[in-house]
Parts: C-alpha cells; sequence; structure tokens
C-alpha cells in the first residue's frame, strides 16, 4: 500500500507514493536528492537528521514522511541563499567546528533554531541548545564557538 505525499523541501515542491511507514529522513535522502541530512542512530539520539519542520527543528528519524506531507522543511542544503554560506556554516568553517562533518548539519540546523529565538546566547545556553546532538570528533569546543561568532555575525553579541 502506498500513500500520496507532496512535501516542500527548502522551497521546492516534491511529491511521490510513499510507504505509510517511511522516514521523512529517507524521503528527503531519496525522493529529494539531498544528501547533508544524515541517517545516524535512527532512535533520535544523535541529532544528524535535525530539519526545520514548518520553522520548527525536528528529528526527521522520528517523523514520517506521511505526516509531513503538506509542511515546509529546510535542511541544511536550504539554509544558505545558494551563493553565500549562512552565518552558522560560515562560523563553522571558520572555527573549526566540525572533525568528519558526519553531525555538523544537525548541529548547524539546531543552531540555527537556537538563534532564532536567542540571539546572543552564553555559551551555557549553547551547550543545553545542543545536547540533543552527538559529536563523536571534536569535544564540542569550537562547536560552541563556531555558534557565538554566528551569533555576532547575525547581530547578536
Amino acid at each position: 500500500m502506498s500513500v500520496p505525499v507532496e512535501v516542500t523541501i527548502n522551497g521546492r515542491a516534491y511529491s511521490g507514493e510513499v510507504e505509510p511507514r517511511q522516514l521523512l529522513v529517507h524521503f528527503i535522502r531519496e525522493n529529494a536528492g539531498l544528501t547533508g541530512t544524515k541517517v545516524g542512530c535512527d532512535t533520535s539520539q544523535c541529532g544528524t537528521c535535525t530539519v526545520q519542520l514548518d520553522g520548527a527543528i525536528a528529528k526527521s528519524c522520528t517523523v514520517l514522511t506521511v505526516q509531513a506531507s503538506g509542511s515546509s522543511v529546510t535542511t541544511i542544503e536550504g539554509l544558505s541563499n545558494g551563493v553565500d554560506l549562512h552565518p552558522l556554516q560560515e562560523a563553522f568553517w571558520n572555527k573549526h567546528g566540525l572533525q568528519c562533518g558526519f553531525c555538523t548539519p544537525g548541529m548547524i540546523m539546531a543552531s540555527a533554531e537556537l538563534l532564532k529565538n536567542n540571539p546572543s546566547p552564553s555559551r551555557e545556553e549553547i551547550r543545553h541548545a545542543l545536547e540533543g546532538n552527538i559529536c563523536r570528533c571534536t569535544g564540542y569546543q569550537n562547536i560552541v564557538s563556531a555558534v557565538e561568532e554566528a551569533a555576532g555575525a547575525m547581530g547578536g553579541s
């Protein structure tokens, strides 16, 4: 049994027939061909699949595609304007907030949500906002510094 869905991803409409149990992360990767959103733990623990769903962050490994039908999704690829990197992407590059890069899309998406709601977070607030995202490489220091730099570049302190 297949179910028709239509999801707007990064401003572009994608439609298809999916199994009712298909996860949004798989629709993003397989149907839209956007591989920035990663499949990590499949249990919502690591945060590598974090996207914005109708303007709020969501772990796309816990959302069914049929639940997202009619919704708007922004992935890591949709944060930039297509020419210039988003200030968070630039800051992660500048501050070496990544090593292997696997967790980076989820970290950036969670950080974007934080800065949307709190443009001048403290280091502790940044750490708290990223608790749902796991990095196995960096030790988080450079990630926190990158979010601080982006906050400044985006008009926070």
